[in-house]
């Protein structure tokens, strides 16, 4: 069953946000996810919502979100995003 990684980030120093985000494509083609949204600038339908920026990225299973996320590769680089943005990240899974 596909899992999805959903981010919402509220950027609070850009330049090391940025820098994370040089750094991304190049550790994220080593998994198996498929990069579906990268939008800073959604539109707000209904409600509020305080954060610059959604990410979505779409794995083929559990085991494969959770090997991105764990990996050494994305921990050392997650440290700017950390460092650049204040973000809810969550793990949802598909309907079938």
């Amino acid at each position: 069953m596909a899992v999805y990684i959903i981010a919402q980030l509220k950027f609070t120093r850009r330049e090391l946000y940025d820098r994370y985000q040089s750094h991304f494509m190049g550790v994220f083609r080593k998994f198996r996810g498929k990069l579906l949204v990268a939008d800073a600038h959604p539109v707000v339908l209904e409600g509020e919502w305080p954060r610059d920026k959604v990410v979505i990225m779409e794995f083929p299973d559990a085991a494969a979100a959770q090997e991105f996320q764990t990996s050494p590769e994305y921990q050392e680089i997650s440290v700017d995003r950390k460092a650049g943005a204040e973000a809810i990240v969550l793990t949802v899974r598909g309907l079938s």
